[in-house]
C-alpha cells in the first residue's frame, strides 16, 4: 500500500528535524559565551562584535551563502584547511550545511541569551561573590537559572530559523535528496513541478509549526523579556 506522503517529503522532514536540532545544540554551545561577553563587556569592540553578530537579521541569504561558499570552496581558507585535514570540501555536504545555519541563525539564539544576561544585573553576582562563590560557581547556580528564560526563547528562535531556511540552503547544500534536501527545497521542488497538493500539505505544515512555536514562545514569556 503506497504512503499519502512520499518518501521524498518524509526524507526531507527527517533531515530538517537533524539539521535544526544539530545547529539549535551547537548554537547554544556557541553562542553563551558571546552573549555573555557582549552583556557584560565594555570593550570599544562591543558594537562592532554585536553588529558582526546581527547581520543575518538583515543580510539577503543568498550574499552570507556566496561568501561563505567561496570560503569553504577549494580556493578559500576554509577549503584549504579542511583539504588539508584530509575531510574535504563542505559545501553541498550535510556538515557544510549545518556551519551555514549556525552562522545564519546566531543572532536569534545569541540576542535572547544577552536579554536575559542583562536583565540579571550585578546583584545577584555580588551576593554570590560575598558567599565566596567563584564566577564559575556564580554562572551555573545562579546566572544559568535566573537566565532560563532566555535559553528557551534562543532555542526555541534557533530551531525555528533553522527549519525555514531556504537561501543558504540551496547556495551552501543544493538540491540532493537525503543529503541536503530540507522542507524548504521540497516545497520549491514541488511548485517547480506544479505538485500543488504535495506543496500545500508541506506548507501547511510549515504554517502550523511556526504559529505553535511563536504561540508558545509568546505564552510562556508575555512580559518577562525581549524575545528579540
Amino acid at each position: 500500500m503506497e504512503s499519502i506522503v512520499p518518501s521524498a517529503d518524509i526524507a526531507a522532514l527527517w533531515l530538517t528535524l537533524k539539521l535544526a536540532t544539530t545547529v539549535t545544540l551547537l548554537l547554544l554551545l556557541i553562542g553563551t559565551p558571546i552573549a555573555w561577553w557582549l552583556a557584560r563587556t565594555r570593550s570599544a569592540f562591543k558594537g562592532i562584535a554585536s553588529a558582526v553578530v546581527a547581520l543575518p537579521l538583515v543580510l539577503p541569504p543568498t550574499v552570507l551563502g556566496f561568501y561563505l561558499l567561496l570560503a569553504m570552496g577549494p580556493n578559500g581558507p576554509v577549503g584549504h584547511l579542511t583539504q588539508a585535514l584530509g575531510i574535504g570540501l563542505l559545501p553541498f555536504t550535510f556538515p557544510g550545511l549545518v556551519i551555514a545555519s549556525v552562522f545564519y541563525s546566531l543572532p536569534f539564539v545569541v540576542q535572547p541569551i544577552r536579554n536575559a544576561f542583562e536583565a540579571i544585573g550585578e546583584r545577584p553576582l555580588e551576593v554570590a561573590a560575598t558567599l565566596r562563590a567563584s564566577p564559575w560557581d556564580a554562572f551555573w547556580s545562579v546566572v544559568v537559572p535566573l537566565a532560563k528564560p532566555g535559553f528557551l526563547s534562543g532555542a526555541i528562535l534557533g530551531f525555528a530559523h533553522t527549519v525555514g531556511e531556504f537561501g543558504i540552503v540551496l547556495m551552501i547544500g543544493g538540491n540532493i535528496p537525503d543529503k541536503t534536501r530540507v522542507v524548504s527545497v521540497q516545497i520549491y521542488d514541488h511548485v517547480e513541478a506544479l505538485e500543488y497538493t504535495q506543496a500545500h500539505w508541506l506548507s501547511a505544515g510549515m504554517l502550523l509549526f511556526s504559529f505553535i512555536v511563536l504561540l508558545g514562545l509568546y505564552a510562556y514569556s508575555p512580559n518577562r523579556q525581549k524575545v528579540l
